[in-house]
């Protein structure tokens, strides 16, 4: 019995998903969201470094790194679940409860 889960054409590989030029978009997308996202982080840990915990402004910090932490997970969803892509009613729907409990 011949198995069915065996690809033994290899023509699938010349799709038009496979090619040189896609590979070069998905790479540079992968490095703008890796760029975008080390920002963030950076200013996230920039923020712990300089506030001290018995500060004035600690509860205002507190409120940047949620902020700072939605806007990652946002930017994430929106990226690689490719919600970037969906119409815009859509997105809100999906991340309007997030907003509306943690507010």
């Amino acid at each position: 019995m011949e198995r069915d889960d065996l690809i033994l054409d290899h023509s699938y590989s010349l799709a038009a998903n496979h090619d040189e030029a896609h590979g070069k978009e998905m790479r540079k997308m992968i490095w703008k969201v890796t760029a975008i996202l080390s920002i963030v982080t950076i200013i996230e840990v920039g923020l712990g470094i300089a506030v001290k915990h018995g500060d004035s402004v600690w509860t205002l910090v507190k409120f940047i790194f949620l902020a700072l932490t939605l806007l990652k997970a946002g930017y994430i969803v929106m990226e690689f679940m490719h919600l970037g892509q969906e119409k815009k009613n859509f997105r809100w729907m999906l991340f309007g409860p997030y907003f509306i409990f943690l507010s």
